[in-house]
């Protein structure tokens, strides 16, 4: 083995001191029965774990964390643990998403607070992921993500049902009468059969992928099932490395470049991954510096077809695509046809060629070829601009219904997603096929958070008439489970006075996906008198953690992340008060 003993590591800051500063350090934390061997310049690596029962996408992280130090040990270093908050979309009010943000800051300053030389990420549902990369990446030091892994295939009556997706699907069949509430019931345990995150292609399992195509998680890692053992090989490897990666100084400012986050887009779109990969790829980027604009969504995504086959746009899930190839088969079908950087280095120290080299579809049919595509190039995210959207707004073509990318119909307007579900059921409701329902004030400061609430469910009258869609449009965001035609992200949004807020019943609204457009066809003057009659809603927090986001979250085109966390911090050592 190597020796890795190095008195000038960071961690020997603390562990390292002389006098009463260093036998502090050392005393404490030999009450925990390490001997004053491990002090010995060794390096000292944190795993950061998500592990809550509050987040069910993450309440089997701890083992994963045991499987980690197994590594970490192996190859020399010191491994801690450390706790850090669970943003789990599953349970938190009013979203998960208010909270990504103070889980990245509290990620970043207890790296930086504690002797950590590197760090292992460990997360499971969707906010976990990029808060824990926008924090490491703000503090710089060597890094490498851990996944938990998606749930095994839910299984109900002789079919494949995916988490999250099949939750809208049973809602509509409740409604329509073709399923019973003890039907429903039964059924919710057949959808969650184990631990881990969604096992359809939403957001969790879009951003596990987007981890790994960004290089800071080892390849074909994002797809293990949680409960497979090479998930524990996975995270045992991780920790073998992180301790390499301390040794080479390679921190992810050397991996996170402006080629990466194309790569990652390109990604996104040939596995049909979330809308909200796009807020999150923008806040990371925007902890690295690099310029990373919506309109690179749209540009970087019009040459990629989608390849995987998996709900909510297609049939299968994330246990069936890791069996077919996992995300290092998508990623060598994207190099071969020159539509990837194969020149990023990653966390395993080689390039993204180098890592793809020898990956192979398995299943055709779960992974398609580039030749034969699951759906035609310029199916993927697409952003859209004009009035009523001026910084933009984006829309998932794949789960949407293709006879209304271009639509015109007048609008039914709630200002809040609480307003519409109060309505929805009421026979009564003047709605029909053609109209947009249009949900404002769902926006980053508006709700506050940015909620997943864009994809309401049709009026139930409709859906016993056979409507399957229609189109829905809202400042807010939509669970990468979800599907539908709806255009989400409106920028900027109603509460800060974007032009959703002037919206009225009737007017016209136009979606033009293949021409990129969402406009409200109102004259300009009527919309300028309406504008000087609008009021900005009252302020709703005068204190504590949501008052501090509502006053300094970005809108959605940067990234909802605060401007004040722009920027990285560094991983300077904090002063001894010792």
């Amino acid at each position: 083995m190597t020796d890795r003993r190095n008195s000038n590591r960071r961690s020997q800051a603390w562990f390292g001191a002389r006098g009463r500063s260093g036998m502090l350090y050392r005393s404490w934390m030999r009450n925990q029965g390490f001997g004053h061997e491990v002090f010995d310049g060794r390096p000292v690596i944190g795993i950061a774990t998500s592990a809550s029962e509050l987040a069910p996408c993450n309440a089997h992280l701890t083992r994963v964390a045991e499987a980690v130090k197994r590594g970490v040990w192996q190859a020399g270093g010191l491994p801690l643990q450390f706790p850090t908050m669970a943003t789990g979309e599953t349970l938190m009010r009013p979203t998960a998403m208010l909270y990504r943000n103070l889980m990245a800051m509290e990620v970043e300053e207890l790296i930086r607070a504690n002797p950590l030389d590197g760090v292992v990420l460990l997360s499971g549902c969707d906010k976990t992921t990029p808060a824990m990369l926008m924090g490491a990446a703000s503090v710089d030091l060597p890094a490498v993500m851990v996944t938990g892994g998606p749930m095994l295939n839910g299984k109900y009556r002789g079919q494949d049902v995916g988490s999250g997706t099949h939750v809208w699907k049973f809602e509509e069949d409740l409604k329509t009468g073709r399923m019973t509430e003890e039907e429903c019931f039964f059924a919710e345990g057949c959808m969650a059969r184990s631990n881990g995150h969604c096992m359809t292609m939403g957001t969790a399992s879009t951003m596990a992928c987007v981890a790994e195509a960004l290089g800071m998680q080892l390849p074909g890692s994002a797809a293990w099932p949680a409960v497979d053992s090479r998930r524990m090989e996975t995270a045992q490897a991780a920790g073998r490395r992180i301790v390499d990666m301390v040794e080479e100084e390679l921190r992810p400012s050397r991996i996170l470049t402006r080629e990466a986050f194309e790569n990652a887009i390109r990604v996104n779109a040939a596995i049909g991954g979330s809308t909200n990969a796009v807020i999150h790829l923008t806040a990371l980027a925007g902890r690295v510096g690099v310029e990373l604009g919506l309109d690179d969504f749209d540009r970087l995504v019009r040459e990629v077809p989608t390849l995987v086959n998996l709900m909510p746009s297609g049939a299968y899930l994330m246990e069936d695509f890791c069996y077919a190839g996992g995300l290092p088969a998508v990623m060598a079908e994207l190099l071969g046809g020159g539509l990837l950087h194969g020149g990023p280095v990653t966390v395993t120290g080689r390039t993204v060629a180098e890592n793809t080299a020898r990956a192979e579809r398995v299943d055709s049919d779960v992974i398609t070829s580039l030749d034969a595509p699951f759906q035609p190039a310029g199916t993927g995210i697409a952003v859209l601009r004009g009035n009523l959207c001026p910084d933009g707004a984006v829309i998932k073509q794949s789960a949407a219904s293709p006879h209304l990318l271009t639509h015109r119909g007048p609008a039914r307007v709630f200002d809040s997603p609480e307003a519409y579900h109060a309505v929805a059921d009421d026979p009564g409701l003047d709605v029909d096929e053609n109209t947009v329902i249009v949900i404002r004030n769902a926006g980053p400061k508006g709700y506050p958070g940015m909620p997943e609430v864009s994809n309401v469910p049709l009026p139930a009258k409709l859906l016993k008439a056979g409507v399957t869609d229609m189109v829905r449009v809202c400042d807010g965001r939509m669970s990468g489970t979800g599907y539908g035609t709806v255009v989400l992200h409106v920028t900027p949004e109603a509460a800060v006075g974007g032009p959703l807020a002037l919206v009225r019943d009737g007017d016209p609204v136009v979606l033009d996906v293949p021409g990129r457009t969402l406009r409200l066809d109102v004259d300009d003057a009527e919309l300028a008198r309406r504008r000087q009659e609008w009021t900005p809603p009252a302020e709703r927090y005068t204190s504590g953690y949501t008052w501090l986001y509502t006053q300094h979250v970005e809108q959605a085109d940067r990234g909802a992340d605060f401007g004040f966390l722009r920027g990285g911090r560094g991983h300077e050592v904090p002063r001894d008060s010792h």
